[in-house]
């Protein structure tokens, strides 16, 4: 078994930063992908960012030059700092992760998510 654990999310103002942190525990031999995603209300759960074991990363256009996505796999923890909040990334936040397990099987998991509110 894998659990996704997320925190930092919170209420802030517009132009200010969040941290964001996911801790992946349990059964895990290896992580591959990990990432950030976000669902907004009445909308679908989209990608916001993404990061290789290796380090590359990518990000949705309207997050670019404002948030960033790091990993520390030594401690399996994926982040993300997201600068010059803006309302329009108020959203849950969920973290997802690749893992393989002691099974050998590769599976995706997911965090609980957590909620950033940007008021204007």
């Amino acid at each position: 078994q894998v659990q996704l654990m997320e925190s930092g999310g919170g209420l802030v103002q517009a132009g200010e930063s969040l941290r964001l942190s996911c801790a992946a525990s349990g059964s895990i031999l290896s992580i591959d992908d990990m990432a950030w995603h976000r669902q907004a209300p009445g909308k679908e759960r989209a990608l916001v960012a993404q990061i290789t074991r290796s380090g590359m990363t990518r990000y949705v256009d309207s997050v670019k030059g404002r948030f960033t996505i790091s990993r520390d796999n030594a401690k399996n923890t994926v982040y993300l700092q997201m600068d010059s909040l803006k309302p329009e990334d108020t959203a849950v936040y969920y973290c997802a992760a690749v893992v393989r397990t002691y099974s050998g099987s590769w599976m995706n998991y997911w965090g609980q998510g957590t909620q950033v509110t940007v008021s204007s």
